[in-house]
């Protein structure tokens, strides 16, 4: 049998070239992906055991089987990044110039879900300001 004859792919294309939208990748198995925002300044342990000072722009926290990562653009070294946690020696929010040495990725959990809360809140006042705005308008 045509390993590929039941594949998303085999036949003709419902939309025309060009016209297409690529889809979202969605993340791998068992990995989950948490918003995160903020410039952090790294002191960060690379693979080789080289420490080096990062600075990041954070866009995201990668919660996956046996490690977590920290998604952000790093203009440093020219583009997106991924910087395991356990690897991060010291954090530096460049906001409020809080530093951590130890306990980082609770830290950075905690801030993860307080940004979800406050964006579900900012959600929430601006639908119902959007729904009063409607109903004055009818009445």
């Amino acid at each position: 049998m045509n390993a590929h004859a039941f594949s998303r792919f085999h036949g003709v294309r419902s939309e025309p070239l060009g016209e297409a939208s690529a889809p979202a990748p969605a993340p791998a198995p068992g990995w989950s992906l948490r918003p995160l925002s903020g410039r952090f300044d790294l002191v960060y342990e690379d693979g080789q055991g080289v420490w080096s000072r990062r600075t990041v722009e954070a866009r995201e926290l990668k919660l996956g089987p046996g490690r977590t990562l920290l998604g952000g653009i790093d203009p440093g070294r020219g583009g997106y990044r991924g910087f395991r946690t356990d690897r991060i020696r010291r954090l530096t929010d460049a906001a409020t110039g809080e530093r951590l040495e130890g306990g980082i990725l609770d830290w950075l959990m905690a801030r993860a879900e307080a940004q979800r809360r406050a964006d579900a809140a900012r959600i929430r006042r601006t639908a119902r300001a959007r729904r009063r705005a409607a109903l004055a308008e009818v009445a």
